[in-house]
């Protein structure tokens, strides 16, 4: 599709003004000849009376639209070069802006989504839209990138278990690997590691669409932590990672699922494992406060740096990308788990104070009767 000649547009806008500018002179000289005469005898009648000839009237009448129709072609040529001047300006000055935001526009469409469009410097309004438009671009070149960082990432995660699978099938057809119970076991752990990414994928989409079937019932969240905590209590003693919980001194409900819950806490501790070296101390705390109830889990572990904080839930996004593929990671886990605290009329953020100063990721719940659940 061809973008629109903007050139149509500067030639309307200059022949608006134009036709405004020769409807005023027009104006003006028909106010001059019809009415100006008139107003001249009567002045003239009254200054002067009845004594005045008729030549004498004809002569001033003559002299009045001789001085009239020059002063108004000086001064009609005047202000409608004047006026056309000024309207070339605006004009100009009004479609460059357009101009090259339809070129910003194209290139974007293209492909080139770092492209911007410069200042106008038209006022508030032209700034207004230069900054949305902006806005706009830097949200699809972020969309972008994450797209592609996605798509690479998906890629990566296939590969090994394509490529395991697909080597013990030619081993397997060729008779150099046996066909017993080892090789069936490393078989299905690939595919199970298909089946989990496809379904991780499946459930961050579906949860950020808001299409997710959450069986709500009233749980007090101490409990829910206490089972999670139970839950992991195995793999952090095996870390060597002490693992703790601290409970509110109120209880709090929570209209929440079960499951989606208890996924959510699942997700932070075994991140909190992943990034928490030996000798580590992992800690749930759970506060309370009017409407709401936060579950902070902190960590003595590797930290996030400041430039690393806004991502840290995007899909697929690693801090180490190669130390989170070594220890098992997807890079989905905090996307599932925000996204699962957002459909339950909650939120999931992230904070720390810098590389090796820990982390904490706080899960924010409203309780029961707050009137917020499920918003």
């Amino acid at each position: 599709m061809r973008p629109p000649r903007l050139g149509r547009l500067a030639t309307r806008l200059f022949a608006a003004q134009a036709l405004i500018v020769a409807a005023g002179a027009l104006t003006l000289i028909l106010v001059a000849v019809v009415v100006a005469p008139g107003q001249f005898r009567a002045h003239v009648h009254a200054t002067m009376g009845p004594m005045m000839s008729g030549q004498m009237a004809q002569d001033l009448d003559d002299a009045l639209a001789t001085t009239l129709l020059v002063s108004l072609a000086l001064a009609v040529g005047a202000a409608l070069s004047a006026s056309l001047a000024v309207s070339w300006f605006i004009t100009r000055r009004l479609t460059r802006p357009i101009t090259q935001m339809a070129a910003v526009a194209s290139r974007i469409a293209a492909g080139g989504y770092d492209a911007r469009v410069p200042p106008s410097r038209l006022g508030e309004e032209f700034a207004t839209l230069d900054h949305a438009f902006n806005r706009m671009a830097a949200t699809l070149e972020h969309t972008e990138r994450q797209r592609r960082e996605l798509l690479a990432d998906v890629a990566h995660e296939l590969r090994t278990p394509v490529a395991t699978v697909d080597s013990f099938l030619e081993g397997l057809e060729d008779d150099v690997i046996p066909a017993n119970d080892d090789t069936w076991q490393t078989m299905r752990e690939q595919t199970r590691r298909l089946r989990r990414l496809v379904d991780d994928i499946d459930s961050v989409s579906r949860a950020e669409e808001r299409q997710l079937d959450l069986h709500r019932t009233a749980l007090p969240v101490d409990d829910a932590v206490d089972d999670a905590v139970r839950a992991t209590a195995i793999a952090f003693a095996d870390k060597g990672v002490a693992l703790e919980h601290r409970r509110s001194g109120t209880a709090a409900l929570v209209e929440a699922d079960a499951d989606r819950l208890r996924e959510i806490l699942d997700n932070l501790l075994s991140n909190a494992l992943r990034h928490t070296p030996a000798a580590g101390v992992v800690s749930v705390t759970t506060s309370t406060r009017p409407g709401a109830v936060d579950v902070t889990v902190s960590d003595t572990g590797e930290g996030i740096a400041a430039r690393h904080l806004p991502h840290v839930f995007d899909r697929f996004y690693r801090v180490d990308p190669a130390r989170s593929r070594a220890t098992g990671g997807s890079g989905i886990g905090l996307t599932i788990a925000r996204a699962l605290a957002r459909a339950h009329g909650g939120e999931l953020s992230a904070a720390s104070d810098g590389v090796a100063s820990g982390a904490r990721f706080t899960l924010t719940l409203p309780t029961v009767g707050s009137g917020r659940a499920g918003a």
